[in-house]
């Protein structure tokens, strides 16, 4: 039903002109706005792009050589004053306007068409009307409406030209995490949920209790017509680190007092609960979170934006560009180094013009959510054009160099061996090996690798951003004095970091490790070394690998599985070596979600020459079958939902434990138990949902075992809620 107010100031004669009622014709404005289910009791619109509304008089009728009505737009302190006038031409677009067509004027009513500028604040304005005759003057408050960015209008600086883009990057509530590694990505469902019921209303809160606005309320909504403005703002509020933003994070396995990261499946639960909670933080959050939760915020406020995974993104303290990993002799990773790699790490990217910028710098900027680092001061980072990262172009704002440390660092990886390095090799092709989003239109993986590493890492010759070179060099001579300083001083023989490199182009000795098959939750880790001896003469080697348990985000705990022997190879030949890593030596500690980080040392006996090689993937699990009875789920019309899980292993799973949970579709957690699955033996659930409201939502279903404590197993179900 459209949404109408009456007119509390209509006191006075009947003869009198005056307000009877306002009608906001939401369900045709929010159509023409695209706009729909974004609210169900406030009118939302886009800037610059004329909106409706009918003013019944009361009274005589309108004349319009006594009587002038005007509009009253008020954001905050500021205000706007509308003349309605009788005209037939286009609005100017870059001045609010207001006005009445010949064919839309009766005695007793008139259609006004309102009109903003394209660079209008974001946020929500107060609207009044004011009605002047010979003999007095009144205002009437009649309401108010939500005023987005505008990603149709070609003068908008969030301005997306293709339609199939804008359906994927401004009204899609579904999308796909990826997460994994590089080597073994996999995808994770993201309700953005931004039709939820309350989620635009907590999106307009956060701009009203931000620094900003908190500071100097009108200077902020001066500065929101900017979306660059607006993705510095949102970046800091998602994070709660300096202000009363959204999400607490948290990278340990304590999740008692809130929810663990992995268990979260949309933003609209995550958004509600921190506005019905009057701003306390979220508890928890990492960083697919943090992103997923900014994506939302931002599609719904109208400016165009998907979720990145970098994989193997480094996080570089230093600013050096490098990132330094150790080792030992045995192959076993050290926490000596503050400088990491993240298996993955996402963020988002945000579609604008940047008007600070020059034109080359427009469309995708990196925003950065995540509190890693601070930028001015801040917990955020970005919004940073991905064209300057390419570029290499440092001094572009914000944050270029940690964002491009990020995904083209280099990685040197040294072997200790009582506190001397004996063996060290640079890698300029780990990091950032993968960055990619979900398709448009498709459930499928999309490469964005060459928009963020177009030019080869030795082609650095953009002639604005030259300053770069010199700036290597220091930081390759500081981060060599860094490692004498703290004591890793390497044998009076060694090479430097760039002779060793170089050095190592053509090795006598050349090892890889790999995994055969993809490794499965439950069943034995198959490893293959290959060792390559390019010399004339045969050597004694002696293998090292070990395998050790790490989060995503952070550096290996201490080795679960360890192997050595000595093997011979024969000169320029190869061999092949096997390992087999069983099910019981990691079955107590590694879950669905675990990543394992795995390592060969090969060390020759006679000239000691230490050769490492590395490889980090996660686990894949065994599927969990999710089906809904029927084609389609309508609002607030009952389903039954089947969900069913196969032991494929060749043991039994003590203490089996199915629970299916979906917000927006069941109430809590439902749960199937039994006490040992034996292999082939099924474990089933039937459940009931009912859907509240429309859009993407998700099902999910997770098996654990040994008194549900420990995950083995998750699937997920898309459920699209259809209008009845």
């Amino acid at each position: 039903m459209d949404y109408k107010q009456q007119a509390m100031y209509s006191n006075g004669g009947s003869g009198n002109f005056r307000l009877r009622m306002v009608n906001f014709e939401m369900k045709e404005n929010h159509i023409s706005h695209e706009t729909q289910e974004l609210s169900e009791t406030r009118l939302v619109v886009r800037r610059g792009k004329p909106f409706k509304l009918t003013l019944l008089f009361g009274g005589r009728a309108w004349n319009p050589h006594t009587d002038r009505v005007v509009l009253l737009v008020r954001l905050g302190n500021l205000a706007r004053s509308i003349p309605v006038l009788f005209s037939d031409q286009c609005s100017n677009l870059h001045k609010w306007s207001a006005k009445v067509y010949s064919r839309e004027r009766h005695a007793h009513s008139v259609i006004v068409h309102i009109c903003s500028p394209v660079l209008s604040a974001v946020g929500v304005y107060e609207l009044l009307v004011q009605i002047e005759t010979l003999w007095d003057k009144r205002i009437y408050s009649v309401g108010a409406f939500a005023l987005l960015c505008n990603p149709w209008l070609r003068y908008d600086p969030v301005y997306m030209p293709q339609e199939a883009q804008i359906e994927e990057y401004v009204k899609s509530d579904f999308g796909l995490v990826y997460c994994g590694t590089s080597a073994n990505v996999q995808s994770r469902p993201w309700s953005f949920g931004q039709y939820e019921p309350g989620v635009l209303e907590a999106c307009l809160t956060l701009l009203q209790i931000s620094p900003q606005h908190l500071r100097d309320s009108d200077r902020d909504y001066i500065s929101r017509a900017d979306p660059v403005y607006l993705s510095l703002v949102i970046c800091a509020m998602v994070n709660c680190n300096d202000d009363l933003g959204i999400l607490l994070g948290r990278w340990t396995n304590e999740y008692h007092d809130g929810v663990k990261p992995t268990d979260w499946t949309g933003s609209a639960d995550i958004l509600r609960q921190w506005l019905l909670s009057k701003f306390k933080p979220v508890r928890y959050g990492q960083c697919w979170v943090f992103a997923s939760v900014l994506c939302t915020v931002m599609r719904a406020l109208g400016i165009p934006s998907r979720v990145v995974t970098v994989f193997n993104a480094a996080h570089d303290t230093d600013a050096n560009t490098t990132i330094e990993e150790y080792y030992t002799t045995t192959g076993e990773k050290l926490n000596l180094s503050k400088d990491s790699i993240w298996n993955f790490h996402v963020w988002v990217e945000c579609w604008m013009k940047r008007s600070d910028l020059s034109p080359e710098f427009d469309g995708w900027q990196v925003v950065d959510p995540t509190p890693q680092e601070k930028s001015e001061g801040i917990f955020r980072c970005g919004p940073c054009p991905v064209a300057a990262i390419r570029q290499h172009c440092f001094r572009v704002p914000y944050d270029t160099p940690f964002l491009y440390a990020s995904v083209d660092g280099d990685v040197r990886r040294l072997i200790m061996h009582n506190g001397l390095v004996v063996g060290e090799k640079v890698d300029t092709e780990t990091v950032g090996q993968l960055i990619c989003t979900k398709s448009i239109g498709l459930n499928s993986l999309n490469d964005l690798t060459n928009t963020y590493k177009g030019l080869k890492k030795l082609q650095r010759q953009n002639p604005r951003c030259v300053q770069y070179s010199a700036q290597r060099m220091v930081c390759r001579a500081t981060s060599m004095l860094s490692a004498d300083v703290r004591g890793e001083h390497r044998p009076s023989n060694s090479l430097s970091s760039e002779e060793n490199y170089m050095g190592q182009m053509s090795p006598s000795l050349e090892v890889s490790l790999t995994t055969e098959g993809l490794p499965i939750l439950g069943k034995s880790i198959r490893l293959c070394v290959k060792v390559t001896n390019r010399s004339n003469k045969a050597r004694t080697l002696r293998e090292n690998v070990s395998a050790q348990l790490k989060e995503y985000n952070s550096n290996p705990e201490k080795s679960f599985w360890k192997a050595q022997k000595e093997v011979h190879i024969q000169a320029n030949k190869d061999l092949t070596l096997h390992h087999n890593i069983p099910y019981s030596d990691y079955e107590s500690i590694l879950a669905v979600d675990g990543v394992v980080n795995a390592a060969v040392v090969m060390q020759d006996s006679m000239t000691n020459e230490c050769i490492l090689s590395a490889q980090e993937f996660c686990m894949n699990c065994l599927p969990i079958t999710l089906e809904i009875e029927g084609d389609s789920v309508q609002i607030k019309k009952e389903k039954t939902a089947h969900v069913t899980f196969t032991n494929q292993l060749d043991r039994p799973l003590s203490g089996a434990v199915l629970s299916v949970e979906g917000s927006g579709l069941l109430y809590g957690k439902q749960e199937a138990r039994v006490g040992l699955l034996q292999p082939g033996k099924k474990i089933e659930k039937k459940v009931s949902i009912m859907a509240a409201s429309h859009g993407t939502k998700l099902l999910v279903a997770t098996l654990s075992h040994s008194n549900n404590s420990f995950t083995v197993s998750r699937s997920y179900h898309k459920v699209t809620v259809k209008a009845t």
